[in-house]
Parts: structure tokens; C-alpha cells; sequence
């Protein structure tokens, strides 16, 4: 995750393909990675099923780019956003880009971002399919912004009884199993020590490398250690960094 931080970042929106609702989660999300130096929205804004996203762009700041629908069927706001990508890609001023769509047609753009050199962060909803997830550094699913979005507010909490440190603190959307003990498995060997140990940092940034839509928010956990901790398959090792009173937390296959 380190090398996907403090980015100055294209934030470009699809509004055919993504709901409007949680916008604001959606960019405190792309805060967590880096600053939005352009954020830019792309529609037929004639349509009325895009209606609902013209109340939350003043608020939130994003350049709504119109371009109409030539013929039936095809959506000509993909070519809009892929022409802007490249334009702002040559234009040297930014680290990366967020794309913000569930359309798998902007897995060619993602490849080619990356291939000049440009960190990718998607996201988008969990019917997204594999090869545009792939194809980006980051992606993450809108359902657990929505799920992030109705746990926050204060009164809420109030409400609601206490869990559990480490509980799971929504209800997942995708499931513990063994494909993820032997994705923790897999990842923990590639970079373990000669003792068998792992950084969980580093242990981080090594899953995303095989699976970008990794997140331990997708299985009801807000951190990835209370998720392998519930796991009870794996050790772990507390160390003092040497500055400070900061701890690095290591992880060793039992």
C-alpha cells in the first residue's frame, strides 16, 4: 500500500456505470491514497437516468463533461473519459488516476496507465468483472463504502450494542475460506525471512500484487490483522521499530 500514497491524482467518474449515492465516502476513500488534482465526471447529462448526480458535483467539486449519445447502444462517454485520461496523462501533472466505473471496457486504459508509469486505483461495484479489477494497482468495491458510510455517525453508534475488537464489523461481501488462507499463505512465503516471518506491511502490498480487489473491509474486518488474527492459522510477533514507541507487527505461517 505504500507505493499507492501521497499520489496527485485524476479522479474520472463514470455516471453511467456507478451510483451516485456515497460520493462523499467515495472520495474520502481516494483521500486515503492521495490528492484529487482533477476530478472529473463524464454523461449525457440530457438523460434523465444521470439526473441524480447533478446535486452532488457543486458540493463535491467535480467538472461534469458533457457528451452526447450519437447512436443507441453504444456509450460514447467511454471515448470522452479515455481521450481526457491520455490528455492529462501527457500532461505530466499528476501520479496516477482513480477510475470510477463498473465497466470493464476501460481495462485497455488501465493497462496503458500503468504502462507509462501511473499507479491505477479503481473502483466500483462488486459486479465488476476480473479483468478491469486486474488491471488497476487498487480496487475497491463501493459496497464497502456504503457499508463504511452506515456505520459512522455518531447517534448510530450510540445505538448500537458494542462487538468485539476484532469482530466483524458489517456483513461481508465476500467469504472466509480457504482461497484466502492460502492467498495469506502463498504471499507470507514470498517474502518471509529465513525464520518464516513477514512484515504485515509488506505482507500487504505482496497480496494486492496478486489480487487488487483485496481488502479486508470486503470480509467484514476494518483491518487486515483482526482478519488473519480470526483465521487462527498464522503466529504472530510484535517488534519494537527502534524509534519511538511505533511497533511493526510480523506474521509466520503456524
Amino acid at each position: 500500500m505504500d507505493a499507492i500514497k501521497d499520489l496527485r491524482l485524476a479522479v474520472l467518474i463514470d455516471a453511467d456505470n456507478v451510483p451516485y449515492a456515497n460520493v462523499k465516502q467515495m472520495f474520502e476513500e481516494i483521500a486515503k491514497y492521495g490528492t484529487p488534482t482533477f476530478k472529473r465526471i463524464y454523461a449525457d447529462w440530457t438523460k434523465p437516468t444521470v439526473s441524480g448526480w447533478k446535486t452532488v458535483l457543486l458540493e463535491n467539486a467535480i467538472t461534469p463533461i458533457q457528451q452526447y449519445s450519437y447512436s443507441t447502444g453504444k456509450n460514447s462517454s467511454d471515448s470522452a473519459m479515455i481521450i481526457d485520461a491520455m490528455d492529462i496523462l501527457y500532461s505530466g501533472k499528476v501520479d496516477g488516476f482513480c477510475i470510477v466505473s463498473s465497466d470493464s471496457d476501460f481495462t485497455r486504459l488501465a493497462i496503458r496507465l500503468r504502462e507509462a508509469g501511473m499507479k491505477v486505483i479503481g473502483i466500483g461495484e462488486k459486479k465488476t468483472l476480473i479483468p478491469f479489477i486486474t488491471a488497476c494497482d487498487k480496487f475497491i468495491y463501493i459496497e464497502i463504502l456504503k457499508e463504511d458510510a452506515a456505520a459512522t455517525p455518531d447517534e448510530d453508534r450510540k445505538t448500537r450494542p458494542s462487538k468485539k475488537r476484532g469482530s466483524p464489523k458489517s456483513a461481508p461481501i465476500d467469504k472466509v475460506g480457504q482461497e484466502l488462507v492460502k492467498l495469506l499463505r502463498d504471499s507470507i512465503a514470498d517474502i518471509a525471512d529465513e525464520n518464516g516471518w513477514a512484515h504485515l506491511g509488506n505482507l500487504g502490498t505482496q497480496i494486492l500484487k496478486k489480487k487488487p480487489d483485496f481488502d479486508s473491509r470486503n470480509y467484514g474486518f476494518a483491518k487486515m490483522l483482526p482478519l488473519i488474527k480470526s483465521l487462527n492459522k498464522f503466529d504472530f510477533d510484535e517488534r519494537e521499530s527502534g524509534k519511538g514507541n511505533n511497533k511493526h507487527v510480523y506474521v509466520k505461517i503456524k
